[in-house]
């Protein structure tokens, strides 16, 4: 059982940075490839981008393209999200997702970000 924990979150500035890591923990992420996906009130949960287990490859939305940026550090069992050039709208709750199966699909519990002046 895979147990993934989201942090970083908190209250930023328009056009300001912030750094999410999801880190797990009692078995290893490096075999799975990670997505993050984020929710604000009233909309459904969409996926913003995800990494490769080799780390080799990584996607965006377009609506984070060349704003966020994926990495991993599998030594640390944890994925990071870098969010440069934050909106308003990427007000949410930010989740990470490992999944190599239906059986195997393993949510962190969310961590919130909020941008605002």
């Amino acid at each position: 059982q895979l147990q993934l924990v989201e942090s970083g979150g908190g209250l930023v500035q328009p056009g300001g940075s912030l750094k999410l890591s999801c880190t797990a923990s009692s078995a290893t992420l490096s075999a799975y490839p990670i997505a993050w996906f984020r929710q604000s009130p009233g909309q459904e949960r969409e996926g913003i981008g995800c990494i490769s287990s080799n780390d080799r490859f990584t996607y965006y939305q377009n609506s984070v393209k060349g704003r966020f940026t994926i990495s991993r550090d599998n030594a640390k069992n944890t994925v990071y999200l870098q969010m440069n050039s934050l909106k308003p709208e990427d007000t949410a709750v930010y989740y990470c997702n490992a999944r190599l199966s239906r059986a195997y699909d393993y949510w962190g519990q969310g961590t919130q970000v909020t941008v605002s002046s």
